[in-house]
């Protein structure tokens, strides 16, 4: 079952595992949306069908956070909110080599399905989408780099394609890297931020990945355990100077579209 970070009568904010889908696919396999809708139904008592708007995706090999809509009001809210770019969203990765202190990324997006995976291509080939990503470098490690991901699309596979596309897959990538088979991508979903669709209040929320490659940096994203500071609802606590790098992201101005044609 997924974790739960936070619930009421509007919004449901959740970690998706990683490796489960974010709704039910033709696999059968098993997605975080039909739990929290069996979730919903047993705690409730709801009879039939229960209501929950998926409001955003991660992909399958991914995990992070997520916020579901528990009625249709809240679910027109937080898609307008997504469709203006006024819900935040920001990713961790690790990935292969080391990085630019900062950089930004600015691409086309096109799918090859012979290779059935994202490809940058050149703007004016039919199909291409705008991809537009921000990146910060945290630390770099043993051949890798701890990175900050913010983006200004949502592109399939986004983040995967454009780091692989400046030779830097993310680590246990086997579809845009030489990721090996059965390990674990190294990319999360740590933060997001979006207006209650009715008290609307600011709401942010963290989650940090543990595990797998990850260990290598699990320093910089947890505190002591002796620690006697107190944690807010849904907030992990990352060492300052991390902090400081990620914060970094609010000073990046957004692209316009037409400034690139």
């Amino acid at each position: 079952m997924a974790d739960i970070l936070y619930e009421d009568n509007q919004v449901l904010v959740a970690i998706k595992p990683p490796n489960m889908l974010s709704q039910a696919d033709q696999t059968g396999d098993t997605d975080i949306l039909s739990l929290l809708k069996e979730y919903i139904r047993e705690k409730y008592h709801k009879p039939g069908n229960v209501y929950l708007g998926l409001v955003h995706r991660l992909d399958r090999p991914v995990g992070g956070l997520m916020v579901f809509a528990r009625t249709s009001k809240a679910a027109a809210r937080l898609d307008a909110q997504m469709r203006e770019h006024r819900m935040g969203r920001e990713y961790l990765c690790v990935v292969q080599g080391e990085t630019e202190d900062r950089f930004t990324l600015t691409d086309y997006l096109i799918h090859d399905p012979i290779a059935n995976r994202e490809v940058v291509c050149e703007a004016d080939e039919k199909g291409a989408k705008l991809a537009i990503l921000h990146g910060r470098t945290i630390e770099r490690r043993d051949g890798t780099s701890l990175c900050g991901i913010k983006l200004e699309t949502g592109r399939k596979h986004q983040i995967r394609a454009q780091m692989s596309a400046i030779g830097h897959p993310l680590w246990g990538d086997n579809r845009y890297g030489n990721g090996i088979p059965g390990q674990q991508i190294a990319l999360w979903g740590y933060k997001l931020v979006f207006e209650h669709p009715v008290t609307h209040e600011v709401m942010k929320f963290h989650s940090m990945p543990e595990g797998n490659v990850w260990n290598l940096y699990a320093d910089l994203l947890t505190v002591p355990e002796d620690t006697e500071e107190r944690t807010e609802r849904g907030k992990i606590h990352i060492q300052p100077d991390v902090v400081q790098k990620l914060e970094e992201f609010d000073k990046y101005p957004p692209i316009k579209t037409d400034e690139l044609l």
